[in-house]
C-alpha cells in the first residue's frame, strides 16, 4: 500500500522509521522539500519526498500527523481525497485554564472535525494515543501495546488495522468514529503520566490477558 504521511515533525518522523521494516510504499508530505533535514529523513527510511497534496494525491492511505493549530488549513489544502482512508492521529491539544488540555470534546472530536474537512474521506481515528518513539519502535515492551481505532467504514479500519500490525501494535476496533470523543481524552491519560507524572515516554498502553 502506498502511503502519505503529512507532516515530518516529531510523529511523522516517528511513523516513517516505524513503517521503514514494512512493505509499504511511504511518500512524506512537506511544506519545504528542499530542507536538508527532511531530504535526509526521506533518504534514511527509503522514502518519496513530495508537497503535501501531491503526497496526499497519490497515495491510498493518508496519515494525518500535524499540530492541531495549524491542522484546518494544512488539511484542507490537501484537495479532495474522496475514498481514501484517511488516519487522524491527531489529538486536539491547547491551553485550557492555564494548562495543556483538549480543546474539543464532549460533543464531538477532532476525528469528527477532520472527517467534516475531507467529505468523502473514509477517516480513522488512531495512533494518538501513545508517544512518537513506541511509534518508531516497541519492539523491546514486555507486551504488544495496543492501539485503539474508531471509524465509521469497516473496510477502511481492517487496512489500517493492518498498518498498526506493522507498527508492532495490537489494533483493538473502538466502534463508529463518535468514539474518537472517547481516543481522544484517553491519549491525555498517556500524555498525563508521560509529561507531567513522571513516568517518561518510553511504554504504552497492553490489553493483557489470561494465559
Amino acid at each position: 500500500m502506498k502511503i502519505a504521511i503529512i507532516g515530518t515533525g516529531t510523529v511523522g518522523s516517528a511513523l516513517a522509521r516505524g513503517l521503514q521494516k514494512s512493505t509499504h510504499e511511504v511518500i512524506l508530505g512537506a511544506r519545504d522539500v528542499t530542507d536538508s533535514a527532511t531530504q535526509q529523513l526521506a533518504a534514511d527510511v527509503g522514502a518519496e519526498l513530495a508537497l503535501p497534496r501531491e503526497a496526499a494525491t497519490s497515495a491510498e492511505l493518508v496519515i494525518l500527523a500535524l499540530p492541531w493549530n495549524v491542522a484546518e488549513g494544512a488539511v484542507k489544502a490537501l484537495g479532495d481525497l474522496t475514498g481514501k482512508i484517511v488516519i487522524d492521529c491527531m489529538n486536539p491539544l491547547g491551553m485550557v485554564g492555564g494548562a495543556l488540555g483538549l480543546v474539543l470534546g464532549y460533543s464531538t472530536s477532532a476525528g469528527e472535525t477532520v472527517a467534516a474537512w475531507l467529505p468523502g474521506a473514509r477517516v480513522v481515528k488512531t495512533l494518538n494515543q501513545v508517544g512518537a518513539e513506541m511509534m518508531a519502535d516497541n519492539a523491546g515492551l514486555s507486551h504488544r501495546p495496543v492501539m485503539f481505532m474508531a471509524g465509521d467504514a469497516a473496510e477502511a479500519k481492517a487496512s489500517v488495522a493492518a498498518v498498526l500490525s506493522d507498527l508492532g501494535f495490537e489494533p483493538l476496533d473502538a466502534g463508529d468514529l463518535t468514539k474518537a470523543r472517547l481516543l481522544e481524552p484517553f491519549g491525555m491519560v498517556w500524555i498525563n503520566q508521560a509529561l507531567l507524572r513522571g513516568k517518561g515516554r518510553n511504554w504504552a498502553f497492553a490489553a493483557v490477558e489470561p494465559a
